[in-house]
């Protein structure tokens, strides 16, 4: 139903990007307590006072994201480990996506849902995802599930060349989704619309 929405009114038009949302089942990575509303379009609580955020938001980053066969993916945020997944779908076996998440109990939360559907080439680590995870980088692509004040300076160092960033920041009332394209050794910026996130936590975040 939401997949046809996307799709009849162009707001979502990769079909690689709708298909790894059909492939990718919701009530995996949502409480049980939620199930009947696993395919509703908002955002449902998970553990440690977080959500998982509705699927036309998490669709609109994805697209963004631009994320293909074998690339290397960098999460900040892991939360019930459902963006990921569908990361997973669009990196293919030989991509890797690597998920930094800050609240311990949302990792152990995240890698049992990720083990139980299969997405063996995401790993999941606890950490300060507004610093990045240097250990892995660079990253052909770089997305944050959560808001930050500014962008965080270590998440421009760690991309790639033709490399793509995709964070919403604060914007006073709300906050703007923004897609950073590194050309040229420059960082060109796009603004994709305002939404309500989650804040980020750690260094560069609140």
């Amino acid at each position: 139903m939401l997949a046809k929405k996307w799709a009849d009114s162009g707001l979502i038009t990769d079909e690689r990007v709708i298909s790894s949302f059909l492939e990718t089942p919701r009530e995996e990575f949502i409480l049980r307590d939620h199930t009947e509303n696993a395919y509703s379009d908002y955002p449902l609580p998970i553990y440690s006072g977080q959500t998982i955020s509705q699927p036309t938001t998490v669709m609109i980053m994805t697209q963004a994201l631009e994320a293909k066969e074998g690339m290397k993916v960098l999460e900040i945020g892991a939360g019930s480990g459902y963006q990921a997944a569908i990361l997973s779908k669009l990196v293919g076996k030989t991509g890797k996506v690597y998920s930094i998440e800050f609240s311990p109990e949302l990792v152990a939360y995240a890698q049992q849902n990720l083990r139980k559907t299969g997405c063996s080439n995401v790993t999941v680590s606890y950490g300060d995802g507004s610093q990045g995870f240097a250990a892995k980088a660079p990253y052909d692509r770089i997305i944050v599930t959560a808001a930050a004040p500014k962008i965080p300076p270590p998440l421009l160092e760690q991309l790639n060349e033709g490399g793509i960033l995709i964070i919403p920041v604060d914007s006073g009332f709300g906050q703007t989704m923004k897609k950073i394209i590194k050309k040229d050794g420059k960082f060109v910026e796009q603004e994709l619309g305002e939404f309500q996130f989650v804040p980020l936590r750690g260094k560069y975040g609140r």
